[in-house]
């Protein structure tokens, strides 16, 4: 057995791991081809979406195309994604909708947007959602659920699809950091009522800031189009007179993108397919190199295929220390830390959702909690999911980026092996 590198022996990561630039796969990705979508756009003059040759228009049918989906509309985020596709479904005040404990923010504030309540349930090794306890959150006002995809990883998918069937409840994927990942063969998104991703900077395609909701049923669509744009009724009226549509228009906030966003991820999407390919090839050299774990537990992945392998996450055992763990794989040149701990390492905490947890709104009587139609009783605390922040105070995450290659994931690997062994 080798020697540790924090007790003196050899680094097993000689030289640093090669970097991205701080955002996404996508980002790292950005050349000449992107510009020239970008110039194209500002030369021609149109930068509004509404007009025949829309850029906005060509992404979403190529989007939709990509995922297997029938309808989709861009927004200008993947928080707008999340309202629209709640806004599509008929969720509104009165309503409860069961969030994870490990996501962003955007999660539970789209919920708020649309005047209902989240309900913040426990995670399990998966790092997504864990479906007893989602069960277990379910009142008579829970109208839907919020799987979410966490770090390229779909979630326990098929089980919370079938909590939600019992229970006759609506389902929205938020795959905005799983772009292109896959459970037993489907497009994440789509197994649902309807979809979500996020285009900004720190996603796997990027065009800044964007978003995409997607879904099968046109009625669901329709309703999504009017929650992000109050004027599209009008800019369509040549194509779909008023009495044309599913549902009667109604005004809302608006969401919708510029002509730049999307020339922008219209390249980007024809990238996802090469970038799918690399990090999953790194994923997969990585785990093939690991060894049996001693000290850790791998993180449970219900469909290792699916994956879009853009990160790895190890859970180690309380009584082996989580952070004595990654104090020696940083000096074996592995650097990494616990998702939670004494600082503020990971911004998908529930505990660092201040507005979320004191039930603030821009207006007391905006809040959905006091909303006349809300009979229910939601009841939040800081230490209110403690499996979630135990599992996140010894979860290790190591991300893989299109600067690396097989080489360099099984040297991460090889790493983790080495103070497995030693800390056993």
């Amino acid at each position: 057995m080798e020697k540790l590198a924090l007790e003196g022996g050899p680094k097993a990561i000689v030289e640093p791991l090669p970097g991205g630039p701080g955002g996404g796969a996508g980002v790292s990705l950005i050349d000449d081809r992107e510009v020239q979508a970008a110039e194209a756009v500002l030369r021609s003059g149109q930068l509004f979406r509404f007009h025949p040759d829309s850029q906005v228009r060509a992404f979403e049918r190529e989007a939709a195309a990509w995922i297997g989906a029938r309808h989709a509309l861009m927004v200008n985020s993947g928080t707008s994604a999340l309202i629209c596709a709640l806004a599509g479904l008929g969720i509104g005040p009165g309503d409860e909708v069961i969030v994870p404990a490990y996501t962003y923010i955007a999660t539970p504030a789209a919920v708020v947007a649309v005047g209902a309540v989240p309900m913040i349930a426990e995670i399990d090794e998966s790092l997504g959602l864990d479906p007893e306890d989602a069960e277990r959150k379910i009142t008579p006002a829970t109208r839907a659920i919020i799987p979410v995809h966490m770090q390229g990883v779909p979630c326990r998918l098929q089980t919370l699809l079938e909590v939600a069937r019992r229970h006759r409840l609506k389902v929205i994927e938020d795959c905005c950091q799983c772009i292109g990942g896959r459970y037993q063969g489907t497009v994440v998104g789509t197994l649902g009522h309807a979809g979500a991703w996020s285009l900004n900077y720190f996603k796997i395609i990027t065009c800044g800031e964007g978003g995409l909701v997607f879904t099968d049923d046109l009625e669901v669509h329709e309703r999504a189009c009017f929650a992000g744009d109050p004027a599209l009724p009008m800019w369509m009226r040549e194509t779909i007179p008023t009495d044309g549509w599913l549902t009667s228009p109604f005004s809302s906030q608006c969401y919708r993108p510029s002509e730049l966003l999307g020339a922008i991820a219209r390249v980007q999407l024809s990238k996802l397919d090469g970038i799918l390919d690399h990090t999953r090839s790194l994923k997969r050299a990585f785990l093939e190199e690991l060894a049996e774990p001693r000290c850790y537990a791998r993180q449970t992945v219900d469909d290792p295929g699916g994956d879009c392998g853009i990160s790895a996450a190890i859970i180690v055992h309380e009584e082996v220390g989580p952070s004595r763990f990654a104090e020696a794989l940083t000096a074996e040149g592995l650097p990494c830390g616990t998702a939670h701990n004494d600082g503020f390492p990971d911004r998908h905490i529930y505990r660092y959702w201040d507005s979320i947890l004191c039930k603030n709104a821009h207006h007391p009587l905006a809040a959905p909690w006091a909303h006349p139609a809300y009979k229910g009783e939601a009841s939040y605390s800081r230490e209110m999911c403690p499996r979630t922040l135990s599992i996140l105070n010894r979860a290790l995450r190591f991300g893989f980026n299109m600067k690396m290659t097989c080489e360099h994931a099984r040297m991460m690997a090889r790493a983790i092996n080495k103070v497995d062994g030693a800390l056993a």
